[in-house]
């Protein structure tokens, strides 16, 4: 069971600034905006930032256009340059990343995120995530709960599900946003570099935050688990660190457990 914090805090001081990434999602971005403006927190600033989509996703969007601080859309090199564009538009205290496929798991997400933030001073919150069927969302397919970060455990192939992970701005601030150089882990490479080599706080919240689709760019397959981890070695060597003899193995077999 997930904890229960909701119901103590709706409204706080503090924005988030919720950025959703598109390309022709169509068939799924409605989904992900009635879970972001269906939120109770009061303070959330959603940005869509679109790679010039060529379906319906646009006129989608622009449906709920009342409800949506930016709708900005153009043609971008990928995923991580988009995000960095996110990035660059948000004015909230807390960015959070929310893809045009993905949903949160309830409409008290951010509000549990925001009290956590606000009671604990903390630079990062992050939590767990389920991978459910890409049409029937309450199907669970793969569990991925996070547990408790301890100093080190990135060594042991730890990392947190990057959409159920929320930082502060002036992290991205302070030490970067993604490195674009990378094909599929800059989101790997920023946790690692916020996480481990910069020592940023983080509190885990053991509830399930994000809904994620399966049959998305982040899924495995052989071809892609060959290249991730050569840029999940590269990730280390650019920030100066040495991976443990085994972390680049536990990393992908960490994940088993998710099936069970």
């Amino acid at each position: 069971m997930g904890v229960k914090i909701h119901s103590y805090i709706r409204y706080s001081f503090m924005k988030i600034s919720v950025i959703t990434v598109s390309f022709n999602n169509a068939d799924t971005i409605d989904d992900t905006i009635r879970s972001v403006i269906g939120q109770d927190y009061a303070d959330v600033e959603y940005i869509i930032v679109d790679g010039a989509s060529s379906d319906d996703t646009l006129k989608i969007a622009e449906q709920y256009k009342l409800k949506i601080s930016k709708i900005v859309s153009s043609k971008d090199d990928g995923i991580y340059f988009a995000l960095n564009h996110g990035i660059s538009l948000a004015t909230g205290d807390v960015i959070a990343f929310l893809h045009a496929d993905d949903l949160y798991a309830t409409n008290h997400v951010l509000s549990d995120v925001m009290k956590i933030f606000s009671e604990k001073k903390v630079d990062s919150v992050y939590g767990d995530l389920h991978y459910v069927d890409r049409t029937d969302t309450s199907k669970v397919l793969r569990n991925w709960k996070s547990g408790e970060y301890k100093d080190g455990l990135f060594l042991e192939g730890w990392m947190p599900p990057h959409p159920a992970f929320f930082l502060r701005k002036d992290c991205y601030d302070r030490f970067g946003k993604f490195n674009t150089s990378f094909v599929s882990a800059a989101d790997y490479e920023l946790m690692l570099r916020m996480l481990h080599k910069n020592k940023i706080s983080s509190f885990y919240l053991p509830n399930v935050l994000v809904k994620m689709r399966t049959g998305g760019t982040s899924n495995v397959s052989l071809k892609n688990r060959i290249r991730a981890n050569r840029e999940d070695r590269r990730a280390w060597k650019i920030n100066g660190l040495n991976p443990g003899m085994l972390t680049l193995i536990r990393k992908p077999l960490s994940k088993l457990k998710q099936f069970f």
